[in-house]
């Protein structure tokens, strides 16, 4: 049964990540049919990420009262319904309403499905949980390029979306009685549901460790979004690299960490969560160190692959932590307002470095990302020291 439920819950991960790279790849043909500027897609996505901080931040109050099944499930009904609700929009209003419920759910998930794993599973699993994300980033803008390619319309593309989440929808709601009893970890399960009531926000953020654990968080996304959105032009404008050439390796930055993900499953038998964040960040700083050098494309390649390798341990082994670090009664509290903060991080910094490369210079990638990385080695350090885990 243990089995069974794991396989669920990896593909509630893959649904989760089914249509987080949708967007992008439908909008080149979506703007034009709305009549908006191109931008606006940032509208769509600031509003996406706007609800799952707010869902995130409910977390805590939510699992006190549901089960982590029927949260995953309801909101993953909620994310099928806004799928249906993109593909029959007509305006660029309807669509942006549409992507407030989106949000929502998609926070939901994300919070509930980690506390749920950080709690009953060793760490490999919330390693290649987080691979499972990764599997849907990738398979989602291949089945959106399907549907273009074979002559119809973006529609139907997030049409296709919204039936494989509806199915995903079934499977949690027959798969229910699963998540009832989970003896993976039985006493710390027990130890999580002696407290009743949600932890306040003032409270949380007076616990040891709560700010340093949010500001890791909100350095690693930084630092992960902004080589995604930016690495390929710092190659074309910087590096001089072809735009097909460019475009093809930062992709690799995905795969980077997919693959990273797969294969640090099978390292945290040998390692710890905080060992792995080290070794983490180590591969990160190896590979702004190789964008720093300025010898040519080849060596800059590598670079944005390394930091993708290097990004791939950190946050499932932050997530997985989060209960050794503050304790099983306090993880919700404590994941929700960390993945608040991954999402704050993900919203803010990616468009200031946009600001540094229009009014400063494009070339100032790497120093940005050792910038934040080296203020995120300083916080996870802290919090290592605050709550006496090593």
């Amino acid at each position: 049964m243990v089995h069974l439920l794991l396989v669920v819950i990896y593909l509630a991960f893959i649904g989760l990540g089914l249509p987080d790279s949708l967007l992008g790849s439908a909008w080149p043909t979506m703007y034009g049919e709305f009549g908006v500027p191109v931008s606006f897609a940032g509208v769509i996505s600031m509003t996406i990420a706007a609800g799952t901080v707010v869902s995130s931040l409910l977390s805590d109050r939510l699992s006190k009262r549901f089960n982590a099944g029927k949260i995953t499930a309801v909101s993953t009904a909620v994310m099928a319904m806004s799928m249906f609700g993109f593909s029959v929009s007509g305006s660029f209003f309807v669509l942006w309403i549409w992507a407030i419920p989106y949000g929502l759910g998609a926070g939901s998930v994300d919070a509930a499905l980690n506390n749920y794993v950080a709690l009953h599973y060793p760490s490999r699993h919330m390693s290649w949980l987080h691979c499972m994300w990764g599997i849907g980033t990738i398979v989602g803008p291949n089945v959106m390029g399907y549907v273009l390619t074979n002559g119809n319309s973006w529609n139907a593309g997030y049409r296709s979306m919204a039936v494989l989440q509806l199915l995903l929808t079934v499977i949690l709601v027959v798969s229910l009685p699963l998540w009832k009893k989970n003896h993976c970890r039985e006493e710390i399960e027990e130890a999580a549901e002696t407290s009743a009531k949600p932890l306040p926000l003032r409270k949380i953020f007076g616990i040891p460790g709560a700010k340093e654990v949010m500001l890791t968080f909100f350095c690693y996304c930084a630092v992960e979004q902004t080589a995604m959105l930016w690495g390929s032009s710092y190659l074309v404008l910087h590096q001089g690299v072809a735009v097909e050439t460019a475009a093809r390796f930062a992709s690799l930055f995905l795969i980077g960490i997919t693959v990273g993900r797969a294969v640090n499953g099978f390292l945290t038998y040998r390692f710890s969560d905080t060992q792995m964040i080290r070794i983490g960040q180590a591969v990160m700083a190896a590979g702004i160190i190789a964008l720093l050098i300025p010898i040519g494309g080849r060596l800059a390649f590598i670079g944005l692959i390394l930091v993708g390798v290097g990004c791939a341990p950190i946050y499932p082994s932050i997530i997985h932590s989060t209960p050794e670090h503050f304790g099983a009664d306090k993880s919700q509290a404590l994941i929700g307002v960390q993945m608040a903060s991954a999402y704050v991080g993900t919203c803010l910094m990616p468009p200031l470095f946009g600001l540094i490369a229009n009014h400063i210079s494009i070339a100032l990638l790497p120093v940005y990302l050792a910038a934040v990385l080296a203020v995120m080695a300083v916080m996870h350090e802290r919090l290592v020291k605050k709550t006496a885990i090593h």
